[in-house]
C-alpha cells in the first residue's frame, strides 16, 4: 500500500482540531469543543461547549470553497469566544474592584458586555490585518515606484507577497520574544503533539505525546502561508487584465473582493494536505511547517496533560468522561487537615487529670 493510501485510510485524520488559548488548549471535534486551562496549583479546569456550524443548517454553505470561507469566519468567532472562556477560567478567582467606566459598561450592557467587547476586538483585528497585509504592502510598492520612476507591472503581486510574508515573519518573531506569548506557543506545541498522538492510534499519555512532532500540516500557521502563496498566484493572473493594476483605488477593492476566494481555496488545500502525504503536499506545506518553528515550542508535561484532557473531553464518544473527571479530581491539590496545637493537647491532658 502506498503512503498516500495509508494516510487516507486512517479514520482518525482530521477528526479533531484545536488552538492554544490563555494558559491552556481548546480542542474541537464536530460540534463539541472543550477548553482546558492549567491553574497555578497544577489543577486543570475544563469548560465544555457546543458550536453548530452554520453550513449544517444550509447545504449551500457546505459546498467546496464556500465552506472554507464560512469556516474561516466561524473559526475567528469561536477563537475569540474560547480565548474569553480561558481567561475567565484562569482568572476566575481573582477579584478586582471595577473602575467607574467598567461599572458604567456593566450597567448599560449587562450580560451582553462580553459579546460587545469580543465583536469590537474582532473588528479591530480584521482592520489591522487588512491594513498590514493589504494596504501597507501596496503603499510601500507605490513609494518605491515613485522614487525609482518605474512600474512593477504584473510583478507587483510577487513583490507584494514577499512584503506580506516579511511582515508576518517579523511580527511572529517579535511577539514570540514575550514570555506569555512564548508560553502560549508551548501550549500550541502541546496541541499538535497530542493530536498527532491520537491520530497515530497510540495511547494518549504525556510520555507518548512528547515523542511526536510539534509541527502539523493542518495548523493555522500553514493556512496563512498557503493563503499568501495563493494570493501571489491569483493576483499575478488578475494584474494581467488591462486596467486591473492601474491605480491603488482599483487594486485595493480587488484584493478585498478576491480575499474570500483565496481563503476558500486555501481551506480546501489544507484539508487535502492533512489527509495526503506526497511530494506535492510536502512541497507546498514546507513553508508553513518551517514557520511553526516560531509559532510552536516544546511543551512540558503539564502542558501536554492539558492538551490531552481537552482532546478527551471534546470526544466523549471515544473517551470515557468519567475516567477523565477522575483524572481531573486527582490533579486537584489535597487539603491539609489542621494539626492540633500544643495548647489544645495540654488542655486535654489537664481535663483528664481533673477528672482523675
Amino acid at each position: 500500500m502506498s503512503n498516500k493510501n495509508a494516510t487516507c485510510a486512517n479514520p482518525r485524520l482530521g477528526r479533531v482540531g484545536g488552538q492554544a488559548v490563555m494558559e491552556g488548549v481548546m480542542m474541537k471535534c464536530g460540534e463539541k469543543y472543550s477548553v482546558a486551562v492549567l491553574q497555578e496549583d497544577k489543577s486543570i479546569t475544563v469548560v465544555d461547549g457546543v458550536h453548530t456550524p452554520v453550513r449544517k443548517k444550509h447545504k449551500l454553505l457546505g459546498l467546496p470553497v464556500i465552506r472554507g470561507i464560512v469556516n474561516f469566519v466561524e473559526t475567528m468567532i469561536l477563537s475569540y469566544k474560547t480565548l474569553s472562556v480561558s481567561a475567565d477560567a484562569f482568572m476566575g478567582d481573582i477579584e478586582e474592584e471595577e473602575t467607574k467606566f467598567e461599572k458604567w459598561l456593566s450597567a448599560h450592557l449587562g450580560a451582553k458586555l462580553m459579546d460587545v467587547v469580543m465583536t469590537i476586538a474582532m473588528i479591530l483585528g480584521v482592520c489591522i490585518g487588512l491594513g498590514l497585509f493589504i494596504w501597507l504592502p501596496d503603499l510601500v510598492l507605490d513609494f518605491i515606484e515613485w522614487i525609482g520612476k518605474f512600474e512593477f507591472g504584473v510583478l507587483r503581486a510577487l513583490f507584494s507577497g514577499i512584503i506580506k510574508i516579511g511582515i508576518f515573519v517579523l511580527y511572529i518573531f517579535l511577539v514570540s520574544r514575550m514570555s506569555y506569548i512564548r508560553r502560549t506557543f508551548e501550549f500550541h506545541g502541546a496541541e499538535h503533539k497530542s493530536i498527532a498522538c491520537f491520530e497515530s492510534g497510540e495511547e494518549l499519555t504525556p510520555a507518548n505525546a512528547k515523542k511526536y512532532s510539534r509541527f502539523h500540516p493542518r495548523c493555522g500557521t500553514s493556512f496563512i502561508f498557503v493563503m499568501m502563496l495563493l494570493g501571489i498566484l491569483v493576483f499575478t493572473l488578475v494584474f494581467m487584465i488591462p486596467g486591473a493594476n492601474s491605480a491603488w483605488y482599483i487594486r485595493l477593492p480587488l484584493r478585498i473582493l478576491l480575499l474570500p476566494l483565496i481563503v476558500g481555496i486555501g481551506y480546501e488545500y489544507i484539508m487535502f494536505a492533512g489527509k495526503h502525504d506526497n511530494a506535492f503536499t510536502r512541497f507546498f506545506s514546507a513553508p508553513g511547517l518551517w514557520m511553526q518553528r516560531l509559532t510552536t515550542h516544546e511543551p512540558d508535561e503539564d502542558q501536554l496533560k492539558v492538551a490531552i484532557i481537552a482532546l478527551k473531553c471534546a470526544m466523549p464518544d471515544t473517551f470515557d468522561r468519567a475516567e477523565v473527571d477522575a483524572e481531573l479530581e486527582a490533579l486537584k491539590p489535597k487539603k491539609e487537615e489542621p494539626e492540633e496545637s500544643e495548647e489544645s493537647e495540654e488542655n486535654e491532658e489537664k481535663t483528664e487529670n481533673d477528672e482523675n
